[in-house]
């Protein structure tokens, strides 16, 4: 048994026994806590019964200290779960696995820092270029939360530690003592409104990676959009923009990432970093890591170095000077605005479940796309706009169909389009089991195509 029992006589139950949920229960209970698991699935169920956990429905009659709700499970809008209302009923907080991993962390007398990034597009490359830079630069730091490993299965880092932590809004609106070091918000557009009512509590849910926050601590912040800009915040002020000069902060002026010092890096060296979006993502990771100690040099080393993400604007192979882009990510017309805006002239592939805006938004785009090829249940919709819009497309239906069309277009212009920009502006249900999938199928047709030529 573990002699490090932070949660001892504590109860706590837990609803949600997803791939966090579970082992976050298991964590709990190893760190002394009396955990009640329960999910509304039997296969959940089942699972942590085989885990040798309690299964009980604390919806029933809440006993409990807290709650530890699976962020996906609503404890407001758009309805209420009935062990979130339990919970309320009872007065007893309604928490996140972020929370109870601070809480561990400090008891154990660790100072090590707690970087939390949030905003509704480029959290996941932000969060993964600051892990990059800080492991490259030799230090000791583990990332996760929303992106990659669940907090409750982090390890626990000493004094020197970093924890880079991916925000969601669900999961901010459930913290009640963390306190972010560092925190960043980096833009807000309309997203989850099902879940926060309007934008206005969208907005909201995300400045809640502010709080907390003392005069000594950073708060970096998005200038780009007027509602991220407008974000009051008490801690040092660090503004970031890919558009203008900042005072105090990092911004883009054209390639080159820089502050009042000088320039930082030429971001046209940064091959997995494309565009003006991810140079906001650059500036607030850059920020970050100033901040924390790295150098000027370290901080260029990583930018440079940087991988990038699978599905995120992710080069799959150059196949005879035509760059073969995966941005399956890209699930709405706002992400796949930013990628088109990354390149001159592709051939597009698009389409799935279409959000309620469409492309729509994607339309001042439409003189990039040298031809489009469409897949799932949004490519009649998607053709009549094209089609009033006088850009070339067809339909091809499946993404097996699709690609092959896709390279003879880009073949056929003879170098004037040498994208091909897999960003579906669309869910994937209708034809994949996530964006993931879908992605992954897309880099393995393009990858047997690059053996075949």
């Amino acid at each position: 048994m573990s002699t490090f029992r932070p949660f001892a006589g504590e109860r706590i139950a837990l609803v949600g026994l997803g791939k966090a949920g579970l082992p976050a229960a298991a964590r709990l209970a190893e760190w002394g806590a009396a955990v009640t698991c329960w999910d509304d699935k039997p296969a959940g169920r089942d699972a942590a019964l085989a885990a040798g956990l309690r299964v009980a429905d604390p919806a029933l009659a809440f006993d409990f200290d807290s709650l530890l709700l699976s962020p996906g499970i609503p404890h407001v809008l758009p309805r209420v779960h009935p062990a979130a209302a339990a919970a309320r009923a009872a007065s007893k907080p309604i928490l996140c696995d972020v929370e109870y991993l601070y809480r561990a962390v400090r008891a154990s007398g660790s100072a090590a820092r707690f970087v939390g990034i949030t905003g509704t597009n480029g959290k996941s490359t932000t969060t993964a270029l600051l892990h990059h830079m800080l492991v490259g630069a030799g230090r000791e730091a583990v990332a996760g939360g929303n992106l990659g490993p669940a907090a409750l299965a982090m390890p626990l880092l000493g004094d020197a530690g970093v924890y880079v932590l991916e925000m969601s809004s669900y999961s901010l609106e459930r913290l009640a003592s963390t306190r972010f070091d560092i925190a960043v918000l980096l833009n807000l557009s309309p997203d989850h409104i099902d879940r926060h009512g309007d934008m206005a509590g969208y907005a909201a849910a995300k400045a809640h990676v502010f709080d907390r926050q003392r005069p000594q601590d950073l708060a970096i912040l998005g200038q780009d959009d007027t509602l991220t800009a407008a974000t009051s915040v008490t801690a040092r002020l660090v503004p970031i923009s890919a558009q203008a000069p900042q005072h105090g902060g990092i911004w883009a002026e054209g390639a080159l990432l820089r502050d009042a010092a000088g320039v930082i890096a030429d971001l046209t060296l940064a091959r997995a970093l494309p565009g003006a979006h991810n140079a906001q993502n650059a500036a607030a990771a850059s920020a970050a890591a100033l901040a924390l100690g790295l150098t000027r040099a370290e901080v260029a080393d990583g930018l440079l170095s940087y991988p990038g993400l699978p599905h995120r604007q992710e080069l799959v192979a150059d196949i005879n000077g035509v760059r073969f882009i995966n941005d399956s990510k890209a699930t709405n017309a706002d992400s796949a605005v930013r990628a088109l805006a990354s390149y001159g002239r592709v051939v597009w592939i698009a389409g799935g479940q279409a959000k309620a805006d469409g492309i729509g938004p994607l339309a001042p785009y439409f003189p990039r796309i040298a031809h489009a090829v469409l897949i799932g249940e949004a490519a009649p919709a998607f053709a009549q706009v094209l089609a009033q819009a006088g850009v070339s497309h067809e339909v091809a239906g499946t993404l097996d169909a699709a690609l092959p069309v896709a390279a003879a277009a880009a073949a056929a212009f003879s170098g004037a389009a040498p994208v091909v920009l897999l960003s579906p502006a669309c869910a994937s249900w209708d034809q994949f089991t996530g964006f993931e999938q879908r992605g992954d199928r897309f880099r393995d047709l393009v990858l047997v195509m690059k053996e075949r030529s």
